[in-house]
């Protein structure tokens, strides 16, 4: 039996995330296996939640707004991260940053990123008819407040407190509390179980708003479903391990361009697949292969730059 295009790809894409996991859990492993297992099993966990988060927010994202060069984090996610953080050192004093309690922090950064999103929804979308562009615009508007509100607090900084805030901009999988993860675990999970319920939607939704409403989906309500779950998704992983800006739009676009068509029961797990193998493949390759010593968000947001460009000029040819 001949298999079709998609299947063949989310096989081997399987098998390629299983070696990137072996690879991980095994490579260079010494002495006793019970902490080695521990140990690196903390850091796969967190890596394969943030893969499946932004990969599923991702996807969806571009399909409620129909562009695929899109992200979540163009809402302003990442430059609310960052103010959240400056604000803690710039009114709290740098001490804030490892004293406030990890949960804590964790709970007030979600609870932040969900309620600014919440807001923007319910002002653009439960009032008047407004356009799903406009909300990407406002979007983008209140990133660049939030950025340009960081970058005046973090100029009043000393240098010192300024080079321990920094280190917290950027995506890290080092060290991550047992019990974020099990929180961030249970509300990807019921996030998990709403998408399915809607998964039927998802592939009329990335026909366009007009054939939507013609094929009978109640279009209000689903985009606004699936932004609230897109927010839930990128706000728990930003808080987890820190913002990661092109990642999503990276493997997005590699799993439409392997699967060949937008159907999402091939397209989301070919996407999830995308960001294991790259996230735990590129963990493994950087820790046990090459010991450098850099984070893999910076490489990767490098890649899914280059890919943004590459997507802008290949749209301005046509």
């Amino acid at each position: 039996m001949r298999l079709s295009r998609p299947a063949f790809v989310l096989i081997v894409l399987s098998l390629l995330a299983l070696v990137s996991i072996a690879c991980f859990m095994t490579l260079g492993a010494k002495g006793n296996w019970s902490f080695v297992i521990s140990f690196r099993g903390k850091k796969l966990a967190s890596l394969l939640l943030v893969a499946y988060a932004v990969a599923v927010s991702t996807v969806l994202f571009q399909t409620v707004t129909n562009n695929r060069i899109l992200t979540p984090s163009i809402m302003g996610f990442d430059a609310l991260y960052v103010l959240i953080k400056t604000g803690v050192v710039f009114f709290l004093g740098v001490g804030a940053l490892t004293s406030i309690d990890s949960q804590m922090q964790f709970g007030l950064e979600v609870l932040v990123m969900v309620a600014f999103s919440g807001l923007l929804f319910r002002w653009l979308f439960l009032g008047e008819e407004r356009s799903l562009h406009l909300l990407v615009l406002v979007g983008i508007v209140f990133g660049i407040l939030f950025r340009s509100l960081s970058q005046f607090m973090q100029r009043m900084l000393d240098p010192g407190a300024f080079n321990v805030l920094q280190d917290t901009f950027f995506a890290s999988f080092a060290t991550t509390d047992p019990t974020l993860l099990a929180i961030s675990a249970i509300i990807v999970g019921l996030v998990t179980i709403v998408a399915l319920r809607m998964l039927h939607s998802f592939d009329v939704l990335s026909l366009g708003r007009a054939h939507a409403i013609n094929l009978g989906v109640d279009y209000r309500r689903t985009v606004v479903i699936i932004l609230i779950l897109v927010s839930i998704l990128v706000a728990v992983s930003t808080a987890l391990v820190g913002p990661i800006t092109f990642f999503g739009l990276l493997v997005a676009t590699l799993a439409h361009s392997l699967i060949g068509n937008s159907r999402h029961h091939y397209v989301l797990p070919a996407a999830v697949l995308l960001a294991v193998v790259c996230l735990v493949g590129g963990q493994t390759l950087l820790e046990r292969v090459f010991e450098f010593d850099t984070a893999l968000s910076i490489i990767i947001e490098f890649l899914g730059g280059i890919v943004f460009i590459a997507l802008v000029l290949r749209r301005a040819a046509r």
